[in-house]
């Protein structure tokens, strides 16, 4: 085993982490608002150790080209989904949670 592939699995290991804490944050927040917010934050950040981690093992820089395309392609994706989400669910009139009872 090399540095690299300790790297690599700390890299994954980090992405692990996030991808977790993404789906927590969907399950346990309590309105929709805060829930899109913990899974873009986390699922980008956790996408972005993952694909770090494959550019480490890559065997060309053509590879590690289309990974980082690939990753800034699903920042986008995943920051307008988000957006016409929130925005139609604002237009709709869905509250954020307040931390009080109805």
């Amino acid at each position: 085993m090399t540095i690299l592939d300790l790297i690599t699995g700390l890299l994954l290991l980090a992405a692990l982490f996030f991808f977790v804490a993404g789906t927590v944050g969907l399950l346990r927040f309590p309105d929709l608002y805060s829930r899109l917010h913990a899974l873009t934050k986390a699922d980008n950040v956790g996408l972005g150790f993952a694909v770090l981690a494959l550019m480490l093992q890559a065997q060309s820089w053509s590879e590690v080209f289309k990974l980082g395309l690939i990753w800034v392609l699903v920042l986008a994706a995943s920051a307008t989904v988000c957006f016409l989400i929130g925005n139609e669910a604002l237009r709709r009139g869905v509250k954020p949670w307040t931390g009080k009872s109805p």
